[in-house]
């Protein structure tokens, strides 16, 4: 549970960010008025009234980026260049763990070459080994 918490569960909450909220009407960082209460009654100032201005756009846009921006020393879930286990049955499971997401990323990829829009966000080649950096 604490693999999972601290890496799939996080990507998938997390590295959709950007794609959501670049485009500014589906994540305004902020409202100048409260949203109408009745449909049909906008117009279209009212509604350039309503949305955020430019620099505050720019804000959370840069903070989604920064958020779902690979890192640079990205490590795959599953992989880790130290060696923490001496004896033969961790190696052995490490090994099995990194087999079977090796299998699941070639079904995602595979999978996705079908796909109009591909989705990437859970491939384990994708996901970071932790939360942390």
């Amino acid at each position: 549970m604490w693999i999972y918490c601290c890496s799939a569960r996080h990507t998938a909450l997390n590295n959709g960010q950007y794609d959501l909220g670049a485009w500014m009407p589906n994540f305004p960082a902020t409202m100048r008025n409260p949203p109408p209460q009745a449909k049909g009654t906008t117009s279209l100032e009212s509604y350039l009234d309503t949305i955020p201005e430019v620099n505050s756009t720019s804000h959370i846009v840069l903070t989604l980026w920064v958020l779902c921006c690979e890192p640079v020393d990205l490590r795959s879930l599953g992989t880790n260049p130290d060696e923490h286990f001496m004896e033969e049955e961790p190696k052995w499971l490490m090994a099995a763990f990194q087999g079977r997401l090796g299998q699941i990323s070639k079904e995602i990829q595979e999978r996705n070459k079908s796909l109009p829009i591909p989705y990437h966000y859970l491939d384990p080649h994708q996901i970071e080994n932790s939360t942390s950096i």
